[in-house]
């Protein structure tokens, strides 16, 4: 199978990727598990754009501030003055943001923005509505429930990938190879992310030498019910507090303001580590309530919330829910320039989570993501419509017998644990060092090679973390 372009993953990158490449291209979108099965599907908040001409520059100036000094200030430019293009063309493709009856699209603010500029669909369910739109839109084929083991390289060029799809390693070759496959989310005992964003693309990089850049920037959301037996916990949007929940202990009480003057509305770092710190001191169980809503505007803005937690047992917004950080986003990933190119290999991009453009620095802005996804992922399209081919003459074989090893499952679940307790929101050197050791001691064993892949991707994680001494944005060090 030889594709001009072969795209990895099916979430807001992809599909935007994909769409944006014409019909005329041979082009295919491996896809891990079920198209669906992403992070795009499961976003709540919405997207970030800047209102107008005028909000450019404050955009810039948030998404720099809640970067922490870390950010890529002309890819943070890139970001903020395409927003308002790829808002537009969503909606002349046909896409409906929620708007007023007088057909006004209708903002919300969430923390650390200084404004209202967040497009929402559907309520609480933008990311669903959003993927569901763009896999409609998709004028290529997908390769579903295809894993990809392998990247396939002749010296600097890449020529192909190697997928295990219905029981087979196949190779998949092609001029140009899009990396769109999401973050780390299942590496953590605790995560919002879809069961199938485990990081291996990552691994991947590693193994090559294909730099990764700020693998210890890691997003953890401050309010997720953890209450449930699946690794995958129930995010409730920061566009909650955005207007007006309120993070209360046992007794009602606002302790956030004890941590930071602004509350609720602080950045999602500074309140993750306050209710893991408040929690840890007190021993009270922090709760997120709902008593400053009413209960018909509740349901309209957030249907989806609503039903879930109905299923649950809660009668919201009457009742407040338990609440406990969890992991949440990727910052870092695949190093890439500002049009989602891997510079050291030739015709391989890097796009959405799985991608470090330099746009988030230490604390990613709330709903940016999707907004970089797509800002991101129209440029490499546009990059790969004026490149030229790799022209690989080397000859591949699909033969890799460690993938056929079996994943041991009581291997995955430490890793899990590793991580949750020594790399998440508080980290000391004792505990990266006992992580490192421990992810080394199994990387020295006969593993599974998916396994393998994730194991590396974690140690990339504890490595930068234990370079990085000092604590700035997501990246908190006790010593």
């Amino acid at each position: 199978m030889h594709y001009d372009v072969v795209i990895i993953g099916a979430g807001v990158a992809g599909l935007y990727t994909a769409i944006n490449l014409p019909k005329d291209k041979k082009v295919l979108i491996v896809n891990k598990a079920h198209p669906w099965e992403c992070n795009t599907f499961y976003a709540q908040g919405g997207v970030t754009t800047a209102k107008d001409d005028d909000d450019v520059e404050l955009h810039i100036k948030d998404t720099l501030d809640a970067g922490a000094g870390l950010c890529d200030t002309q890819a943070v430019q890139v970001l903020s003055e395409n927003s308002q293009a790829v808002i537009k063309d969503l909606i002349a493709r046909g896409f409906s943001f929620d708007a007023d009856s007088e057909g006004n699209l209708l903002y919300t603010q969430e923390a650390a923005h200084s404004q209202k500029r967040i497009l929402h669909a559907g309520g609480d369910a933008t990311g669903r509505y959003l993927h569901h739109f763009l896999l409609e839109k998709n004028p290529h084929p997908m390769m579903e429930n295809a894993v990809v083991t392998d990247l396939l390289m002749e010296g600097s060029k890449i020529c192909g990938i190697t997928v295990l799809h219905e029981n087979r390693l196949k190779n998949v070759m092609a001029d140009a190879v899009v990396i769109a496959s999401g973050g780390v989310g299942a590496l953590f005992e605790f995560h919002t992310n879809a069961s199938s964003i485990s990081g291996e693309l990552q691994g991947i990089c590693s193994e090559k030498g294909i730099a990764l850049e700020h693998m210890e920037m890691l997003q953890f959301h401050p309010t997720v019910y953890v209450d449930n037996t699946t690794a995958q916990k129930q995010l409730l949007t920061e566009a909650l507090r955005g207007e007006g929940a309120q993070v209360v202990d046992e007794l009602g009480y606002r302790f956030l303001f004890d941590y930071d003057s602004r509350g609720e509305m602080a950045p999602r770092d500074i309140v993750s580590r306050a209710i893991f710190d408040y929690a840890k001191k007190t021993g009270k169980q922090v709760y997120l309530s709902f008593k400053t809503f009413e209960y018909s505007y509740f349901k309209q803005r957030f249907p989806n919330i609503e039903n879930k937690f109905a299923t649950l047992g809660y009668n919201l917004p009457h009742d407040r829910v338990p609440i406990s950080p969890a992991f949440h986003y990727a910052i870092g990933g695949i190093k890439t320039d500002l049009s989602g190119r891997v510079p050291s290999v030739e015709n391989l991009y890097a796009v959405g989570e799985v991608a470090s453009t330099g746009v988030h620095g230490a604390n990613r802005l709330a709903s940016n993501s999707l907004l970089e996804g797509l800002v991101f992922a129209l440029r490499a399209a546009q990059l790969i419509l004026t490149s030229g081919n790799s022209s690989c003459t080397k000859a591949f074989v699909a033969e890799d017998v460690t993938w056929r090893l079996p994943e041991d499952k009581a291997k995955k679940d430490r890793l899990r644990i590793i991580m949750w307790e020594n790399v998440s929101i508080v980290r000391t050197k004792e505990g990266l060092e006992e992580a490192l050791q421990e992810i080394n001691g199994m990387l020295s064993q006969k593993l599974g090679r998916m396994l393998y892949l994730r194991l590396l991707t974690a140690k990339e994680i504890v490595t930068s973390a234990l370079q990085r001494e000092k604590s700035v944005g997501v990246h908190y060090r006790e010593n």
